[in-house]
Parts: C-alpha cells; structure tokens; sequence
C-alpha cells in the first residue's frame, strides 16, 4: 500500500469555457467539481495505475465529507481527521485555446494548528506497518507549522518507508534537511533550494546535485522542469528525460501524477538508493504527460503513459 498525505485538501472546480478575457463576462459551458488537493490527486493516478493506495490528511466541515464520501466512492481508502472547519476550494478556468487559469483558496484554519499537526503524524505513524511508501504534498493550513512534512518523513526514516515529498515555500526547506527522503521540486521550487534559477536541463542537473549533496539531507531529487521534463539525480549520478512530444492539454495535474510515478517506482525498489534512474526519469515524464490529455487533475491516459513510456530518451548527466 502507498500512503498519500494531503494537509490541505480542497474541492478542485474547473470552469470550461471558451476563452478567458479579463474585465468581461463569460458563459461557462461546464462546470466540474470534484475532490482535490495534491496528495488526493497522488492517490487517483496510483489507483489508476492499479496501486493499491490509501489517501489521509486533515478534513473537516460539509465540503470535507463530500471529499472523502467522493474519494469512497470512487474506491479509494480515505481517512481524513476532522481538524478544519471546512477544506478550501480551487477554481481552474480551463479555456478551449488551450490557455488555463488557477486560482487557489489559502485553505481555513485548523481549530487547533498544534493538535492537528501532532494527530496527522501519529495517524501517519500508524499505518506505516502496511506502507510501502508514503507522498506528503502540497501546501499546509494556515497556522500549522512548517516543519509538520518533515516530521512526517522523520517518522518514515525512522520504520524504513520512503517518502516523497512535493513541498514549496517553508515546507520545503525545512524537508531539504531530512535524510533519506525524496523531494520533488519544480523550477520555482528548485530556485527556493539552490539560490538561483536553473536555465537549462544541465543547470538544474548542477543544483540538484548540490542539494543532495548536503549533509543529512535528501536520497534522492526528482526535479520537474515542464516541457524541458525531469533530471533525477542521487549523489552518484544524474540523468535528464524529455517528452517525447509537446502536448496541449492541462498541465495542472502532471506535477502530482509525476510524483505518482516516483512513489510508485520507491514502493517497489524498497528505497530510494535502489531506485533504478534511467527507467524512473522515463516513466515520471510519460505519467506525467499522460495526465496533460485529461481535462482535469488526478487522471491520466494510462494508454498513452504506456505507449511513450519505451519512447522517452533519457541521458546521462
């Protein structure tokens, strides 16, 4: 079992119209709306891939049951905490000239930040007998401390369960320090840990290369860099995937299936140091650009994942 942790979950609503013009009015043609958050969409694409997968995190409120009750619905484990007054919602204007707009809710308070941090990792510690690995993605509720993914990954380290971590701002560099883990930044991302911002594949190959060579720091980094792809490297090596094709689609939730494809690649080699590079990079970037097909976050084109999958060129960096 795989077990994703969404802290700040959300009801995603996609608006599908179109084109988005500022300062006028717009028909939607469609409206969406389904469970959300990063980790919640980790644990649809690992469903789809036919992983069994467990989704937790914090919840609370009407639009905290509708999430779980959907997620059960849709058979997938989900044991939220009931910490929220209620979780928060996103709202993606997806327009059919191929440009999307996102608008994210900060999320609410937890009624106690302390308590529902402390509570998510015992519930975390707890079923870490049955995980093979674990994501932590995302942002967190406003007023609950930095430090509540690393804690998480902590507790992983210390049983022998490798997690992923998909983080910005705070949250990232406070997980940057814990060892053995997996973090897994965007460009953005990768500029807020290595101090400047990668222009090019090999740029990104160097900083990550000196984020993983950090004293008590991460196993391993898989950086996403969009239609560039992903350089994976560990202390011993580094190679760089691309895409087989530009696609036009919605690329809001290749990042999270992405870190689909890496929990799912740990939670069969065990750990991240018997990750297997080459056959990683290529199936990130495949999974990854599968879930640009589909019109909304958490799904993927598992057809055309496999189709490229055997097509991605990867080297050595």
């Amino acid at each position: 079992m795989i077990l994703t942790v969404t802290a700040n979950p959300a009801l995603d609503v996609t608006y599908r119209l179109p084109a988005l013009a500022p300062g006028r009015v717009h028909r939607v043609r469609e409206v969406l709306v389904r469970a959300g958050g990063k980790g919640v969409n980790v644990a649809r694409v690992l469903r789809q891939l036919g992983e069994p997968v467990v989704a937790t995190g914090l919840g609370g409120g009407p639009d905290g049951a509708r999430l779980v009750e959907e997620l059960r619905a849709e058979g997938v484990e989900a044991d939220f905490l009931d910490e929220l007054p209620d979780v928060r919602r996103t709202l993606v204007v997806s327009g059919e000239d191929g440009v999307v707009t996102s608008l994210w809710e900060p999320g609410r308070a937890a009624h106690d930040p302390g308590r529902a941090a402390d509570r998510l990792v015992d519930a975390v510690a707890a079923r870490l007998a049955a995980a093979r690995a674990v994501t932590v993605s995302g942002s967190l509720p406003p007023g609950v401390d930095a430090a509540l993914p690393a804690r998480i990954a902590r507790a992983g380290a210390a049983r022998g369960v490798p997690v992923v971590l998909d983080l910005d701002g705070a949250a990232l560099v406070e997980a940057a320090r814990v060892e053995g883990c997996v973090l897994m930044p965007n460009l953005d991302e990768l500029e807020v840990l290595a101090g400047a911002r990668p222009q090019s594949a090999a740029e990104a190959a160097d900083a990550v290369r000196e984020v993983v060579a950090r004293p008590s720091g991460p196993a391993a980094v898989v950086a996403t860099l969009g239609e560039q792809g992903v350089v994976v490297a560990t202390r011993r090596r580094a190679v760089h995937a691309r895409p087989v094709e530009t696609l036009a689609g919605n690329p809001t939730g290749a990042g999270d299936a992405a870190c689909a494809a890496v929990a799912r690649a740990l939670a069969a080699a065990g750990s991240a140091a018997a990750l297997e590079l080459r056959p990683l990079a290529a199936d990130v970037v495949a999974v990854s650009a599968a879930a640009v097909l589909r019109p909304v976050a958490g799904e993927v084109d598992v057809a055309a994942a496999d189709r490229w999958r055997p097509l991605v060129p990867v080297e050595e960096l």
